[in-house]
């Protein structure tokens, strides 16, 4: 099952253009939607999930249409927003269980077998007790996730879901998402270039509401390839380097500042080759 975003436009009441002739086709696995805040990555994320109108435009979830049939999409839809809000007096058993009711898994013995599965699979089976209010940002995370994949959805919406977690917790969120996109159509917003190279075998990178980029995160590098340079120059010099050459980041090291160029061939022997990441594409596209 494919989803086909066709034309899609949308422009808030104050004037802001959130989405503009957006065109992107997502099949099964992790599928990357990468850009700043304020790119439209949320607008997008929200169409999608039935939760904001279009202007024009259309999604087909393989011949579902996701704007005219919006109860038919939430049967099959699942979704971890960016702030996602829980009881934090209430149980992860509880609550779960309430989601579940939800979706209309009324026979309780299927009912128990599918929350316990869950949080099983989401490594928090020993915590379902605790309330989620106690829970570390990344387990509520992962709660998110549970919550998420009842009902068996055809399609996972996870937006920024990595933002604030520490290293550990970050990888075993990865390791999840792995997991669960083996069959289904998972779409990872985020602004964190390593969990789109970490996790995703396709991508777009947007941008004020546009899609300047859609292809293999592997491919976008190899264009990038010999493209890329590097140099170390003082805090004073920066602003005749940004006159003079298109530089695409800036980072401090050791009291310097390095800078990343794009440049065809090498701009001059100062400047050193380096082998293109994810990042640069990244920096590259956005700031074109």
């Amino acid at each position: 099952m494919n989803l086909k975003i066709t034309d899609l436009s949308k422009t808030y009441s104050n004037g802001l253009k959130a989405l503009s002739n957006v065109n992107i086709e997502i099949g099964s696995g992790m599928f990357g939607l990468l850009g700043p805040n304020g790119a439209g990555k949320s607008s997008l994320m929200r169409t999608i999930a039935t939760l904001q109108e279009a202007d024009s435009g259309s999604i087909m979830l393989g011949d579902l249409d996701v704007l005219k049939h919006k109860d038919e999409v939430r049967k099959v839809l699942g979704y971890l927003p960016q702030d996602f809000g829980f009881y934090p007096k209430v149980s992860a058993w509880d609550m779960i269980n309430h989601f579940a009711i939800l979706k209309g898994i009324s026979n309780p013995r299927e009912r128990k077998e599918i929350c316990e599965a869950l949080l099983n699979q989401t490594n928090l089976f020993d915590a379902r007790k605790r309330n989620i209010g106690d829970y570390s940002g990344g387990m509520r995370q992962r709660f998110g996730i549970a919550q998420a994949l009842l009902g068996n959805p055809k399609l996972i919406i996870v937006d920024e879901p990595t933002a604030g977690l520490d290293p550990m917790e970050r990888n075993r969120f990865h390791n999840l998402l792995s997991e669960i996109g083996e069959n289904i159509i998972v779409i990872l917003s985020t602004h964190i270039v390593e969990d789109v190279r970490n996790l995703c075998s396709n991508m777009v990178i947007m941008n004020q509401g546009t899609v300047l980029l859609s292809g293999k995160p592997a491919q976008a590098i190899e264009d990038m390839k010999g493209k890329i340079w590097m140099k170390l120059i003082d805090k004073e010099e920066l602003e005749a380097h940004k006159a003079n050459h298109r530089v695409i980041s800036t980072k401090v090291v050791e009291g310097k500042i390095q800078i990343h160029v794009y440049h065809a061939s090498q701009p001059d022997a100062s400047f050193i080759p380096l082998i293109a990441d994810l990042e640069d594409v990244y920096f590259a596209t956005i700031t074109n």
